[in-house]
């Protein structure tokens, strides 16, 4: 598997990459997450997260999954985008009403107000100015509980150095492979 992402990633086929980490769950590249978060690819975010693990396999990952969704709706309220702030409210967040009953119907309340960030006892919605530097201040957090909270993560943060030589010496084996295949079946 490693040798095949090396070869994708060297030819240029990011996509390729990124959809082959993510169905391997062999390696969790922080920089394309960082960026599909600041781009606000959330359905994007969650799905590549969904290739290395599951929401409920630890508390780490449903911080993670809850600050992601949370974001998405301050996000719309942000944008007085009330419907879609709803959608997000209901589909997205309700699973995690039963974890904490309160934070919830905080959130909720969210709804009501005109200006969200002076009105909240949240204390990262009191601090907030703008959807950049709040999504720049979830990464941060996000990236903590990866890196060093979550032990589902632990052995997929570093992609394995391997020799150019390696690679090109399989290719050509495959290669070699195929023309003698070839020349059997005349």
């Amino acid at each position: 598997m490693i040798i095949y992402m090396n070869f994708v990633l060297k030819i240029s086929l990011s996509w390729g990459y990124f959809r082959l980490e993510q169905e391997s769950g062999f390696f969790f590249d922080m920089k394309y997450f960082e960026e599909e978060v600041h781009n606000r690819n959330w359905d994007e975010v969650e799905k590549y997260l969904s290739g290395f693990t599951k929401v409920d396999d630890n508390r780490y990952l449903m911080k993670i999954v809850f600050e992601i969704r949370k974001q998405k709706y301050i996000e719309a309220l942000d944008k007085h985008d009330r419907s879609k702030a709803v959608e997000i409210l209901v589909k997205d967040l309700k699973v995690f009403a039963s974890f904490n009953e309160d934070l919830f119907k905080e959130i909720t309340q969210l709804l009501t107000f005109e200006n969200f960030s002076y009105t909240t006892n949240i204390e990262q919605l009191s601090k907030y100015r703008d959807t950049k530097s709040a999504r720049a201040i979830m990464l941060v957090e996000l990236k903590k509980l990866i890196e060093a909270k979550n032990p589902l993560f632990r052995d997929k943060l570093q992609f394995p150095n391997l020799k150019n030589s390696i690679l090109r010496t399989l290719i050509n084996q495959r290669k070699t492979l195929n023309s003698i295949l070839y020349v059997l079946q005349w």
